[in-house]
């Protein structure tokens, strides 16, 4: 805990990862944990290990701000559930890492990333993926409703899994589209995703929408062979207008996959542009409900780029909205067919590297694209279809930025997508580079 302290004390003022740290509390509780254990009180994997929680996740005690001046003040009385699985398993909040306001943004203004202090970390849980680059952080929590635990986890060379939707309780974690919205560990290694998931899933009765399903043994399904498993590459949309050096990384990972006995199975992704469409749609209109007293009321309190976001759903018609919902059915039932001949899909998890700070349009060659359409291009499919992803690092730019790549399965079927990153992570040495922060 104290080298952690240490660590954030050096390099927060230039990564800017953290709104709270709990130093007094996060010391006393470390310190309490080794008597504890050596007693036969060991309260389980994680006793006496400090996580990072994003300033969404209600913490008992410890201000949730949700990036937001409309939240200052507000200290919450009890734990969201999925902080409370962690705490009981041993864990130590160590402090609430920033997010984008209300986890409405892929830039998380003002953290910076550890790898160029100039380019933004991703979003919105760009204070948790920073912050484990920065190696002021162990692990952490961040929740996905468009990519915003895949696209920092890239951006920053680290790991980050959206589960199943429904696999992690969200009572507690402040809502951004109900019927998107996913929680997620983001860690330096796949067995940490995998020990952390196993910790925060299962069933909850605060929040109905979570999963009755028995959670599996991930860290012991890790152990699992890949020869036999089928990869599916799409052929279409996954690969176009992105940069040349992700493309060939991800090319020579999937070749990597098929050397550790993979076959490999090229496919078409359906309803590519409907997805893409009925995604943004929802991810609109949701929060745009959920924060429209606080729209009336407040608007000079959001910040501008959040509020823009937001009154942009005032301009979508309620039939969209239903036919949206329309789409989502269909495009679940048709990629999940398409699970009965392959096992798993592979993609780039970003079309690009980190931007540089204050960068608004990215250049595909001669073509321009808003970052934050960029950004979600490639992970917001699998929040519609509610399908588990999980982004690992599998190379780096020319410019020594990282490159992601993104693993998906079918519906509560994590335990497959961490057996291929974790197979893949063991075989590769790029989980072992890290910045230099000066």
């Amino acid at each position: 805990m104290r080298l952690l302290i240490k660590q954030i004390r050096r390099t927060e003022d230039k990564v800017k990862a953290y709104v709270t740290v709990c130093e007094g509390d996060g010391i006393k509780l470390a310190e309490a944990a080794e008597p504890q254990i050596k007693a036969g009180h060991d309260l389980g994997p994680l006793h006496g290990i400090p996580v990072s929680i994003k300033d969404i996740f209600e913490t008992e005690g410890i201000p949730t701000t949700c990036g937001s001046k409309l939240m200052s003040g507000y200290v919450p009385k009890r734990d969201c559930t999925a902080v409370k699985r962690l705490k009981a398993a041993g864990a130590i909040v160590l402090g609430k890492t920033n997010t984008h306001e209300f986890a409405l943004g892929a830039i998380t203004p003002p953290t910076r990333n550890p790898w160029d202090l100039e380019r933004i970390p991703g979003g919105s849980s760009g204070g948790s993926a920073a912050a484990l680059a920065a190696f002021s952080a162990l692990a952490t929590t961040g929740s996905d409703t468009g990519g915003s635990i895949r696209i920092p986890a890239s951006f920053c060379g680290v790991v980050g899994l959206k589960p199943t939707y429904g696999r992690i309780s969200r009572a507690g974690i402040f809502p951004q589209s109900w019927s998107l919205d996913t929680a997620g560990p983001i860690t330096t290694r796949v067995e940490d995703a995998a020990l952390l998931l196993s910790i925060m899933a299962g069933r909850d009765e605060l929040d109905p929408t979570s999963s009755r399903l028995p959670v599996p043994d991930y860290i012991g399904m890790l152990r699992d062979r890949v020869s036999g498993l089928t990869i599916g590459v799409p052929k279409n949309y996954f690969f176009d207008q992105c940069y040349e050096d992700v493309v060939e990384a991800v090319r020579e990972a999937i070749d990597l996959l098929k050397g550790l006995g993979c076959s490999i199975v090229e496919f078409e992704l359906p309803h590519i542009a409907e997805i893409r469409a009925a995604q943004a749609t929802l991810e609109l209109v949701e929060p745009c409900a959920y924060h429209s007293r606080s729209l009336r009321e407040r608007p000079g309190d959001f910040t501008p780029d959040s509020r823009l976001f937001l009154e942009q759903a005032l301009l979508i018609p309620a039939v969209d909205y239903v036919q949206s919902l329309r789409v989502r059915a269909l495009a679940y039932s048709d990629i999940a067919g398409l699970f009965k001949n392959f096992d798993v899909i592979v993609t780039p998890t970003e079309p690009l590297t980190a931007p540089k700070v204050g960068e608004q349009m990215i250049k595909f060659g001669n073509v321009e694209e808003d970052i934050n359409l960029a950004t979600g291009r490639y992970v917001a499919p699998f929040n519609l279809t509610g399908l588990p992803a999980i982004s690992i690092p599998c190379g780096f730019s020319h410019d020594g930025l990282p490159i992601g790549m993104q693993v998906v399965g079918n519906a509560y079927d994590e335990s497959t997508i961490l057996r291929v990153a974790h197979a893949y992570e063991q075989a590769t040495k790029w989980h072992e580079q890290h910045p230099r922060i000066s």
